[in-house]
């Protein structure tokens, strides 16, 4: 029986409050929610959920709250129940483990409100022989640079794949631009950080800074890449489904880009599988932990994209 990848995932992660409404609510006014779900979630949380039912081995590591507090507490349980090793978690004494509420509408998309305590972010993770023993592959999340970027650095050092899942604007100086081997990018934050109002010409430009793999994913627009081989810009298309919920979504797509890239399948076909599996995701309600079992998605694919 061959190894399964192990991934070390790098983040915070959250316990999402989720309430579905019909709409978000004016200033000032009460409306009642048509359902409620709680949820462990965070970016690179999310991921790991979707590395383990995809058939991954997976860690997780970062800072989280009060070793005593409900939400870090309830984290930990649902990690136990998907098999993902969280010890090297570093809990802060005190703090809060980050928390969100989530507002999904009937489309499917959903609107997010987070607290993550400043003092998290002072956080000293374990030794990097410890996290790097029987490491495949990092997902990092791109906010986490302050405390992850050294690992990353060392990781790729050593040889190890180092993907970054980035969502928020950043600087054309940060440190994981070149401290990683995959530059994952929403389409808002590839444009934010090259200050181009273009996928296409962002990652053109992001190129001249970072030797590091680059795409853009753009939810129903499919992704945008670069091929590291020379054949210039790609597209990979995104498989129409009937959504009804993108919470975690995105992570989901990292996570199983990941796993895809660890098992060496090459890079198209791991931006297929990646798409299949967040496709699939959206027509169910849940985050990520409605991310589809390995089964389904080779299924899906092997149909064309089509339940």
């Amino acid at each position: 029986m061959m190894k399964k990848p192990r991934i070390l995932c790098i983040g915070m992660p959250v316990r999402d409050l989720t309430f579905h409404v019909q709409g978000l609510p004016k200033r000032g006014l009460k409306i009642g929610a048509e359902r409620f779900e709680e949820i462990a979630g965070g970016n690179a949380f999310n991921a790991a959920v979707a590395i383990s039912r995809l058939d991954g081995g997976v860690a997780f590591c970062g800072p989280m709250g009060d070793a005593g507090e409900t939400s870090s507490r309830y984290i930990f349980d649902k990690a136990a129940e998907l098999g993902i090793a969280m010890q090297d978690i570093v809990h802060m004494p005190g703090l809060v483990t980050p928390i969100s509420t989530v507002m999904i509408d009937p489309g499917g998309e959903r609107t997010i409100i987070t607290f993550r305590d400043p003092e998290l972010w002072k956080v000293r993770l374990p030794e990097a022989d410890r996290m790097l023993s029987d490491c495949d592959a990092i997902l990092a999340e791109s906010r986490c640079a302050a405390f992850c970027t050294g690992l990353c650095a060392e990781a790729r050092r050593r040889g190890i794949p180092v993907v970054i899942d980035v969502d928020s604007a950043m600087s054309m100086r940060e440190g994981l631009l070149t401290a990683s081997s995959h530059l994952i990018f929403s389409s808002e934050a590839l444009q934010a950080t090259a200050d181009i109002a273009d996928d296409a010409a962002a990652l053109q430009k992001l190129a001249k800074v970072t030797p590091s793999f680059l795409a853009g994913t753009r939810g129903s627009q499919g992704t945008v890449w670069l091929d590291p081989n020379g054949g210039g810009l790609r597209q990979t298309a995104a498989f129409p489904v009937h959504t009804v919920d993108t919470l975690g979504a995105g992570d989901v797509f990292h996570g199983a880009f990941t796993l895809a890239m660890t098992e060496n399948q090459d890079l198209e076909d791991a931006l297929r599988f990646a798409s299949a599996a967040a496709a699939i995701k959206c027509t169910r309600f849940g985050g990520a932990f409605a991310c589809p079992q390995r089964a389904e998605v080779e299924a899906f694919l092997e149909h064309g994209g089509s339940n």
